[in-house]
């Protein structure tokens, strides 16, 4: 399994497009889990890197923690906003820990605080879910051409352009 920073180092051009779509979207992506009737399931989050971890963090007692709980795995996609994806778009895949350290949920919700203002400090975290990036992928598109770059862990990234 590849951390996030293991990930940003191995793949940057593949991070690049990760994160500055999740920028430009307001940190809004598509989550997709296994639901316990083994149909997949999308919803939205707002992921976080803190402490150069990859977070899955939110509202407690959603639907879509308690799939994580049950099959760790999932796949986290970019909001596209123009199909022809101009400004490109990026899917991570992989599978959560749930981390129970009490005092990195302490420092992750102050930084929340510090960050945006929205306040979780003090309360208690169903989960806290680390992720660890098992593949990538990202598109981008250029004049006449879609760039798509693929990355999995113990190779380079590489990149396939259609026409």
């Amino acid at each position: 399994m590849v951390t996030w920073r293991e990930f940003t180092e191995a793949a940057p051009r593949i991070a690049e497009v990760f994160l500055r779509r999740h920028a430009a979207a307001g940190n809004l992506c598509l989550l997709a889990t296994i639901r316990s009737d083994g149909f997949p399931r999308i919803s939205p989050i707002e992921p976080r890197v803190f402490e150069d971890e990859l977070w899955l963090v939110g509202m407690p007692g959603t639907t879509k923690f308690a799939d994580l709980a049950r099959d760790p795995r999932f796949c986290l996609h970019t909001a596209t906003e123009d199909a022809k994806v101009a400004e490109g778009d990026a899917k991570l895949w992989g599978v959560v820990r749930d981390v129970h350290d009490t005092a990195q949920q302490r420092r992750f919700a102050q930084a929340l605080f510090d960050e945006t203002g929205f306040d979780i400090r003090g309360r208690a975290f169903d989960h806290f879910f680390a992720t660890d990036v098992v593949g990538a992928s990202s598109a981008v598109a250029g004049a006449g051409h879609l760039d798509i770059t693929i990355w999995k862990p113990g190779e380079a990234e590489r990149v396939v352009r259609k026409h």
